[in-house]
Order: C-alpha cells, then sequence, then structure tokens
C-alpha cells in the first residue's frame, strides 16, 4: 500500500463555506505558502547578501513589508522577519522550494549570528477581500483599518477576535488583505469571520 503523502491545508474542508460569504466579504484559503523565520541584523554585514537574496533591503520599519516580485518579507521585531514565498506543489509533502530557499539564506547570513527557520507549517493564510470587509474586521480587531491609516504594505501582530494573527494590507483597487493565522486556530477564525460576515448577507445587488 502506497502512503498517502498529500498535504491537507487545515481549512480545505471550509472552501465552500468561505467561497459562499456575501459578494461583499470574499474569504479564500491560500494554504501551503512557503515562510521562513529568518533572523538577522538589518543592518549587519549580511543583511546586504540577504537583501540580494530576496530582491530588496530588509524592512527597518516596524509593522511593514517589502515585496519583491513573488515573495514579501514581513517586519516581525528588531532582527526578526517573516518571508512568505509561493507554495509548493499540494501533491508533496516535501517542501521543496522552502528548503531551496532556506539553504540560500542560510548562505547569505554566512558566519553572522543569525537563524532561518522554515515555520511554513506553522500557519496558513486566508486571503480577505470586498467593500465590507473592513466592517467585518472590526469587530474583532483593535487596529485602525482605515486604508488611509493601515497602508498597503503595512503588517501587524494583532489579536481578532480572540486569536493571534499576522495581517498585512495588499495593493488593489479595493482594500485587500492577508490574514495568517497559526494552523491550531485557523478554524476558530474562519467560524469567527463567517459569523461576522452574516450581517452583509442581504447587501448584494
Amino acid at each position: 500500500m502506497t502512503a498517502d503523502t498529500r498535504r491537507r491545508s487545515p481549512l480545505g474542508h471550509r472552501a465552500a463555506e468561505l467561497a459562499a460569504t456575501p459578494t461583499d466579504v470574499r474569504l479564500r484559503e491560500v494554504p501551503f505558502l512557503t515562510q521562513l523565520d529568518l533572523r538577522v541584523d538589518p543592518v549587519g554585514p549580511a543583511a546586504g547578501a540577504v537583501a540580494r537574496l530576496l530582491g530588496a533591503p530588509l524592512p527597518t520599519e516596524p509593522n511593514t513589508a517589502v515585496r519583491s516580485g513573488e515573495l514579501t518579507t514581513m517586519w516581525l521585531g528588531p532582527d526578526e522577519v517573516l518571508v512568505v514565498a509561493p507554495a509548493d506543489p499540494p501533491d508533496v509533502r516535501a517542501t521543496g522550494f522552502a528548503t531551496a530557499l532556506e539553504t540560500d539564506l542560510l548562505l547569505a547570513v554566512g558566519g553572522e549570528d543569525g537563524a532561518v527557520v522554515d515555520v511554513s507549517a506553522h500557519r496558513t493564510t486566508i486571503e480577505l477581500s470586498g467593500d465590507r470587509i473592513l466592517d467585518v474586521l472590526a469587530k474583532g480587531c483593535s487596529l485602525d483599518l482605515h486604508p488611509s491609516v493601515f497602508t498597503v504594505g503595512r503588517c501587524e501582530q494583532v489579536l481578532l477576535g480572540l486569536a493571534p494573527v499576522l495581517l498585512l494590507a495588499r495593493g488593489g483597487e479595493r482594500p485587500a488583505y492577508l490574514l495568517l493565522v497559526r494552523s491550531s486556530f485557523a478554524t476558530y477564525v474562519a467560524d469567527w469571520l463567517l459569523d461576522a460576515s452574516l450581517e452583509y448577507a442581504g447587501t448584494d445587488d
């Protein structure tokens, strides 16, 4: 018997429910993104090599993110960032892309104090968009998410309801966000978002 090596996302079984929200509140899981936790001095000797590898300087301003092509690097602390990259194919368990990027980052860090850890399995990601998404988030998030304040490229570690999440403002014609949530909290956050969206079920045109 051949072992089943397919990965299963925390919210794969909720895809239909997430897709059935009102048109003004769009929810979609983006599973299996490559996520690497990088610890390095952002102004140290290794920072330049890391920046060349990632295609952009490391973010040094708190709660900001830098995007270069398909890579997004989010500030988590003075010497810690999260590098988010595309996912490996979902039909394999091995994280080939993550492993290659992790190896390249370790080589870039070199002999400097630092660390690179693959945390791809630690979180899943929910894409949030729609005209009412700010109203939904406001029900359980303490941040001022107005687009003039929480601008594109901002990120923040915050509670949504009772769950710790990492929220990133993305670009586009309308407000859109990526919400990175621990796998163990994914079902709770999905339920919370679905419940918070019910109010707008009758507002579709």
